[in-house]
């Protein structure tokens, strides 16, 4: 009997846990814990960390875990990472689901870097307006350029002082291209700072960019081990052996 286990957080894992409810199937959506009002899923729910590779192991033996599913944001590595190993301890089938990379496409204007720090060595030196659509945790490198002004947006109110001043947007996705355009336009941003998720819920902000002719420095996502992956809730309920009524 299937009892699986998704490790969720983003628009694709929601969608996976609705096609699981709509089938009956046996799971728990797992939140890490990032967002203070996560959205509600329509299985039973647990939100916080496992405790590393160890504790994961120990939840997937306890819990009766069959199978695990990786539907966690594709930058979320320590996690993905932990999967990876706590199920080839616990010879748990594990596949993810994580949609492919956006590509460049005639007229964007891409930096591509490997990682937040130097997307912050790659901005300009005079001074620019910039949109870092990036995540709180990941903002502390661009304290090194202090000459730009910077405008974030995060799901939750910040609750500590951030370390440099900054125009906060508090909003939840997805965004549309026209909701883009107009902040990018309202507040005069001239630079992006991304990282490439990949799918259609946070691609907006790039189409944006393209149409207003602003740089883009792409942060590529990080290396994982190998594992199965696939692009579509469709596909997860084939492995498992289920049919789905969605398409994607």
């Amino acid at each position: 009997m299937t009892r699986a286990l998704i490790l969720g957080g983003t628009a694709d894992a929601s969608l996976l846990a609705a096609e699981f409810a709509r089938a009956g199937l046996d799971a728990v959506y797992s939140y890490g814990g990032r967002t203070r009002a996560p959205a509600d899923q329509p299985l039973p729910t647990r939100i916080g960390g496992f405790g590393g590779v160890s504790g994961l192991a120990d939840y997937i033996g306890c819990e009766g875990i069959t199978h695990v599913i990786d539907a966690t944001h594709p930058f979320a590595a320590e996690m993905s990472r932990n999967a990876v190993e706590a199920c080839a301890e616990t010879g748990t089938p594990l596949i993810a689901l994580e949609r492919a990379p956006w590509a460049a496409a005639p007229g964007d204007n891409w930096i591509e870097v490997a990682d937040v720090n130097a997307a912050a060595a790659a901005l300009p030196e005079a001074p620019a307006i910039v949109f870092l659509a990036i995540g709180r945790q990941h903002i502390a490198p661009f304290v090194a350029k202090p000459q730009h002004t910077y405008t974030l947006r995060f799901v939750d109110p910040p609750e500590t002082p951030l370390p440099f001043p900054a125009d906060v947007i508090v909003s939840r996705g997805p965004f549309t291209l026209d909701g883009e355009l107009e902040m990018m336009r309202t507040r005069g941003i001239t630079w992006i700072v991304a990282r490439n998720s990949g799918g259609d819920g946070a691609r907006a902000k790039v189409d944006a960019a393209r149409m207003l002719g602003l740089p883009v420095i792409m942060i590529s996502r990080p290396r994982l081990p190998e594992r199965l992956r696939v692009e579509s809730v469709a596909e997860i309920m084939q492995w498992l052996g289920h049919r789905t009524c969605l398409g994607a």
